[in-house]
């Protein structure tokens, strides 16, 4: 099963998406900052690291960049509802999938969907 560690600091955003990734079939561990993240990170293998950029005590810019350093192999995708964040997060992790608030949750599930599918594509 597609993990996905999902760092949000809004209680009812979070509570959102991490119904609507289950209800699609991931297994979710979900925190509300990025410090929270970090330790999950160490001791967990994660597929998908899906972040809000602008949290309390660590964005979701410098939770990707340890990520990155910890788990090399999972990918990253931001949600956000600042556009100049936005830019910021495309150069500073401009491999990262940016998906702006505000979306609908099938929109997640169809970009989560559509990350695991091109890396089963590539893999074949």
């Amino acid at each position: 099963m597609i993990r996905i560690l999902l760092a949000e600091d809004d209680d009812a955003m979070r509570a959102y998406l991490a119904r609507a990734l289950e209800n699609a079939g991931y297994s979710v561990d979900a925190v509300d900052r990025g410090t929270a993240a970090l330790p999950l990170l160490e001791q967990e293998r994660y597929d998908l690291l899906l972040s809000d950029i602008v949290m309390p005590e660590m964005d979701g810019i410098e939770l990707a960049q340890r990520c990155g350093e910890m788990s090399p192999r999972t990918k990253v995708m931001f949600i956000t509802g600042f556009a100049a964040v936005t830019m910021k997060a495309s150069r500073e992790a401009p491999n990262a999938k940016i998906l702006s608030k505000p979306f609908h949750l099938r929109d997640i599930v169809m970009e989560v969907d559509r990350i695991f599918q091109d890396q089963q594509s590539a893999t074949v």
